[in-house]
This record gives structure tokens, sequence and C-alpha cells, in this order.
């Protein structure tokens, strides 16, 4: 595509259902009826227009449409998403839609996933002896440029690029950031405007103000040279996710998955947020935010960090098993935390809606998220039923009679099938405001205060219900030292325990032992009210493979043990891995199923002497020289404490 200035006289084309008119100078776009105009990159700020002015002359779209936000916007785009055969609707719910990807296009890719550096040490550790960090992947700018020029030249002829504007966080909020993403897919636009504010709004706060740069495309110009799976664009074979934070940009190629093409997600809200963070001296973090409130009314709120689809969906929207108590939902998934001038921790939700795992929602696991998610949402590779409706393994609803089901691969589908009716990874992505317990306070500019921070995943063996760290330092220890299943989110297959320092393993900004010196020095800042530290772990089995605790509603018990801890009320008693419940602080009082807290708070020696091994050795490895000092100190301690057993 010619720069503007070069481009001819005034012409006017159709394209994709929408109108633009290109006139010297000037780009104007209209509406396809009432040809008002909705977007002019004469209004947009220098630095803005150059991006979009760049980005044009390399990918070179058929058109421009510049994203206001409006709900006919929204519409026409689904429309014309459904005209495509990229979704379609179901009409046993309102305004819901479903898509169907390409099967090689269904999750992140971590090996895929790159930050761009001048040095190396900047982004990952270097692993003792050599080898692929863990920690993220490292790509040098010169082979960032190659794999630039290889793929984005031309990329998006035929196509039309949309630009659009969004905030992470409350528009106007001090702990808000702002973005522009670039891309070729409408499928994104439609799921950004769900999970971020997007639109006029943004551009009006933005002004001539700083922005991180995205670029997305989908890697397939027209005409197509080989036909789409399930209408779904997609170039697997030269997926590329790159973030390159000395320029404040991302830039995405090949695949469509809300992972690796909502660049406001994990891409800005994780990977890039979290370098921010780390100079502007504030948290970005893969947590959820609740805020919960007992019997006589008083209210706390606390983060708590897991991996992907180990269930921090459905503890952000808990349903209590205790009377008189309450949980309400800030954020399912991420939390910036900035600290107050009175020295108080304060978390915003950054973004606007949950793009959760549907596989295990069901009304038992999760009956809040199944009131929030039929209506105003787009399902991904779930499965459909011939009513229109959707379906999943682990949804736990009886099917009318002669209903049948059509697989997330479009076949037909009975339970003999031998495989999943739906992806493991199959998502919802639905507006945050829907959720009936969505906390009064989750758009507050200010943010909410943060009292407690949970860290925890799945470990079957040898990791107690709940446990408090001595200090702040072994908190940091903890989140340091986490361990889980691999999950369905990124592409790992096999359910290996793994460690996930912080649940931020695959989204790290930067290198995780100055990652882990930044948590620190926390500690060090002037009048800090620093949140208690926690681990949980609802996932321990007896050798039967029974899970030991219930889950779900009753761990608001395990909360309620924490609540009183803030409060110096509940009590509790040293042990090698910290402070954990003591008699009768666990309230047990009408749980249905029979617990055996024994089994529950087990600590082996044998166990947790070969945990000692197994961090130490990652500590070695991975984090090598760039571990902070202190970080040794702790694991000293555990062994020590350890061997006392």
């Amino acid at each position: 595509m010619k720069s503007i200035a070069e481009l001819p006289e005034p012409q006017e084309r159709v394209n994709e259902t929408l109108l633009i008119s290109v006139v010297k100078g000037k780009r104007t776009l209209v509406r396809p009826l009432a040809r008002s105009p909705i977007g002019d990159l004469g209004s947009l700020s220098p630095s803005l227009r150059e991006f979009i002015e760049s980005s044009l002359s390399l990918c070179q779209p058929d058109a421009l449409h510049i994203c206001d936000g409006s709900e006919e916007e929204n519409s026409a785009i689904l429309d014309h998403l459904q005209e495509q055969g990229v979704i379609k609707k179901l009409k046993k719910y309102e305004n819901c839609w479903l898509a169907r990807t390409d099967p090689r296009d269904v999750a992140r890719v971590e090996s895929r996933t790159v930050i761009v550096t001048q040095e190396q040490c900047d982004t990952v550790p270097s692993p003792r002896g050599g080898g692929i960090s863990q920690l993220g992947r490292w790509m040098s700018q010169e082979e960032w440029d190659k794999a630039m020029n290889e793929r984005f030249p031309g990329c998006m002829k035929g196509r039309t690029m949309y630009v659009i504007p969004f905030s992470m966080g409350p528009v106007g909020s001090p702990l808000s950031k702002i973005g522009v993403e670039l891309t070729d897919s409408p499928y994104v636009v439609v799921s950004m405007r769900v999970m971020t504010r997007m639109g006029k709004a943004v551009l009006n706060a933005l002004g001539n103000g700083d922005f991180v740069r995205c670029l997305h495309s989908v890697g397939c110009p027209l005409p197509l040279k080989k036909p789409l799976v399930n209408n779904w664009p997609c170039n697997p074979d030269l997926t590329l996710i790159a973030h390159i934070p000395d320029q404040r940009k991302i830039v995405s190629f090949g695949s469509g998955y809300g992972g690796n093409s909502l660049l406001g997600k994990k891409c800005f809200a994780l990977r890039i947020a979290s370098r921010i963070a780390k100079e502007e001296g504030w948290l970005a973090e893969h947590m959820l935010i609740l805020g919960v409130t007992n019997p006589a009314g008083q209210k706390k709120y606390i983060a708590a960090a897991f991996p992907s689809a180990c269930g921090k969906t459905n503890l952000a929207m808990m349903c209590p098993a205790l009377s008189g108590w309450k949980v309400e939902c800030v954020g399912d998934d991420i939390a910036w935390m900035k600290f107050d001038k009175e020295g108080n921790l304060r978390a915003i939700n950054p973004e606007n809606g949950f793009f959760g795992v549907a596989p295990g929602t069901s009304s038992k696991s999760n009956p809040n998220a199944m009131k929030t998610i039929f209506r105003n949402t787009i399902f991904t590779n779930v499965a459909e039923t011939s009513d229109g409706g959707v379906s999943w393994e682990g949804m736990d609803e009886q099917l009318p009679e002669g209903v049948t089901i059509t697989s997330w691969k479009n076949k037909p589908w009975t339970a003999e099938e031998g495989e999943p009716s739906a992806h493991p990874n199959s998502r919802f992505c639905t507006p945050a405001p829907q959720c009936p317990i969505i906390d009064p306070q989750w758009e507050s500019p200010e943010g909410v205060p943060i009292e407690a921070i949970i860290f925890g995943g799945r470990r079957p063996e040898g990791v107690p219900l709940v446990y408090e760290s001595f200090s702040w330092a072994h908190g940091v220890f903890v989140g340091a030292t986490m361990r889980s299943e691999a999950t369905a989110a990124a592409e790992h297959k096999n359910k290996v325990i793994m460690h996930d320092p912080f649940a931020m393993r695959p989204f790290f900004g930067y290198n995780f032992g100055h990652y882990l010196t930044h948590w620190l020095s926390m500690e060090q800042r002037p009048n800090s009210k620093l949140p208690k530290i926690f681990h949980v772990n609802w996932f321990r089995k007896s050798p039967s493979g029974r899970f030991l605790w219930p889950g779900y509603g009753e761990n608001i018990r395990v909360l309620e043990w924490i609540f009183h801890r803030l409060n110096g009320e509940a009590g509790a008693m040293p042990s090698a891995v910290g402070y954990v419940p003591g008699g009768g602080s666990l309230n047990l009082c009408g749980l249905k199923e029979s617990v055996n807290l024994d089994e529950l708070f087990n600590i082996s020696r044998d166990f947790w002497e070969k945990e000692v091994q197994d961090i130490r050795l990652y500590f070695d490895h991975e984090v090598n020289n760039d571990l902070p000092i202190e970080m040794e100190r702790q694991l000293e301690m555990l062994s020590q404490r350890i061997r006392q057993l």
C-alpha cells in the first residue's frame, strides 16, 4: 500500500462490509448506509498516526477501520464474521456466538513466544551449562528483524486493518495503561471489545500520551494459497509472538487464538506490563482479585496466583458454603498492584471480561460463571448442541431427549468417541459486568486494598491444604518455588509437575532473577503495609487417587482462616513449610464430606527432602547467577527445618 500522501484522488471501495473513503492526505471511514465519518487519521496524535501509517505501508491491507467501540459497529462485525463462516450464532442464548478454530491453533504457543532485547540477560537468566531457558524465550534484535521481514510485508493484502484503541484498566485510572492494536482479524476486534475498554473514549483519553503498540496478523493474505480449516485464518508454520519492551511494542503473527492475538491480555497485561511495573515500582501479576466479607460485614480483598486452569475463575466467583460469608469478584486472571501514598497495596483488574476455560465449568464448580456466560459471549472450540446451545466435558447438564452434539472439530459426537467433545482449552469470552457477584469497587480508579496474597497450584501429593509464610521474604520464596501440573492452556500435553514460579513462568517480561529482586524490594518501601502471603493446595489426593478436600464452595473455610489470620484471631502452628492452622482453627462445622486433617496437613520428610532437592536444582540451573542471595538463604532455612522433622 502506498503512503497516505501518495494515494490518488478521492476514490471509494467496499471491503468486508465496511466502506472507506481514501482522500489525498486523509482517510475517512464511513458506515455502509449512513455514510457518516467514524475515523480520521488526521485527528490522531502524531505518534499514533505514524504507527498506523508505517504498519499500513508494511502490511498493505486493502482497507482501514478505526474502531469506535459502538454497538452498531460490533453488530456489523459480528454479522460479517457470521457471513464468512468464522462464527455461528447460538439461537439458544442471547447474542452468543460459537467459533471453531483450525485444530493447529488452539492454545498459547510458548515455544514461539519471545522477548526481544539487546542482551539475553535482560530477558532470561542464562541456564547453567547452556541450553534453552524454561523462564522465557529470548530473541536478538537481528533475529527479530529477519523474522519480521519474512512474515509481515504484504501480510494483510485483501483484508481490512482494524485499529483498536484500548485501555487496560478503567479509562482514566492512574493505574491504567493504554494500547493500540492493529489487526486483520475481526474476531480479535469483537473479542477485544469484551476483554478491554475499547473505542472512542480511549482515543479521547489517550490524546498525545504514550501507548503500547500492538500489531497482529493472522498471516493469510488474500487470495488464499490454500483453503482454510473451519474458515479460520491462521499460519501455524510461521506463528511468532514477539515483545519488544524497550519500544513498548508487541508483534504477533500467524495465530488467531486469544492468548496469541488478543494482545491486551497476557502479552500486554503481563509480559510488557511487568517490565513497566519494574521500572515504575509496582507489580503486574497473574492473579485473581476477590473481596470476601464476613458475617459481621467486615470486608477484605485478596489476590491469588494460580497457573491457568487451576481454579482461578472458580475461586474468584465462589459461592461460599458457610452461611453469612460473601465473596465478590474484582477479576479472575490479572492484577496490577501499586502502593498508594498511605502505603496500602491497591489493585485493579486491567481487563473488562472473562476469558475462561470452559471444560470443568458447571453449576457445581462455578454457578456464578454459569450465570454469567449465556449472553453476549463468544465461545471458542466448545461443542455445539443441535438445539443451538453449547456443551463441554464437566458441564454436568443432561441433554434433552433427541438433542445431539457436534464436536469442536465440527463432527457428530457421542460419548463413545473416545475423545472430548470440546477442546480441553476451549474458552468463553464474556463481559465482566454480567457476573452476578461482580464487586461494587471492581472499576474503582484507585483500586482495592490487598491484605493477602495467595499462591497455589495442582499438587496431588505432599503439599498441605494451606499454610502462611513466616515473612515477606519467605512469601516471595513460596511464590518462587510454586510447582503445578501442566495445563491445557499451553501446548504441553502430559500431566507433568512443572515449576511455575508465581504462576508467571510463561509470562515474565524480564529476567526472573531480577523479578525476584523487585518483589523483595517491596519490603524496603517506606511506610508500606505488606500483605500476608499464603499457599493453598485444593488438589491433594489420597493414595487411591481421591481428592482429600471437597473444594469449590467449601474453600471459603480456608479463606475464613486466612481472614481471621489477617485480624490476628485464628490459631496457627509453625511447621517446616510455614504456619498451618492450629487445632480447631479450621472451621469444619457442617461439612458434608468427612475430611482427614492429618492427611491434608501431613508434611512428609521424604517428600520435602525431594522437593528441596528439586528446588535447589531448579534455582541452580535455571536462575543461576541471577538468583538473589535471600532466596538461597530461604532455601537453606527450609532444608534445615525439613531435616528436623
